[in-house]
């Protein structure tokens, strides 16, 4: 696990800029966190490291956004998902996900649905600008 302090919007996003490049086609990210505590930023840093030049903003009404980047970006906000909606339902099965980078808020809402998450990014509001960030590789295993 690595842990960042983070003490403006811009640092922030220079920081995700700075995770994106470990990501490889197929990675899984899972964003969590609070209202507010700066996931969709996180994932514009993201993006803006991926080579993406658009504009990404939370995909709340339309639960998924893919964004047309090498490798494509698929940005998943499912905070307004109804309890154990069926992902299927709402056309998850369409995307290809292993064919680009995948970016979840509010992973918590998959109720125990494994989708392969490789990372969870973990972010704590401390005031108005900091931000403490914490990243678990998941594909290492970790020792007591």
């Amino acid at each position: 696990m690595t842990e960042t302090i983070t003490h403006s919007e811009e640092e922030t996003l220079r920081w995700a800029e700075d995770f994106s490049r470990q990501l490889n086609r197929g990675d899984v990210v899972a964003l969590r966190g609070n209202l507010g505590a700066g996931k969709t930023v996180v994932s514009r840093g993201i993006a803006r490291g991926l080579g993406f030049t658009g504009g990404v903003h939370s995909p709340s009404y339309a639960l998924v956004h893919e964004y047309p980047n090498d490798p494509p970006i698929f940005h998943l906000d499912l905070y307004r998902l109804a309890p154990h909606a069926d992902l299927h339902e709402i056309g998850v099965e369409h995307y290809s996900f292993s064919e680009g980078i995948t970016l979840i808020e509010w992973p918590e809402r998959l109720h125990g649905l494994d989708v392969g998450v490789h990372y969870e990014v973990q972010l704590e509001r401390i005031d108005d600008e900091t931000r403490k960030i914490r990243v678990i590789d998941l594909r290492k295993k970790e020792t007591p």
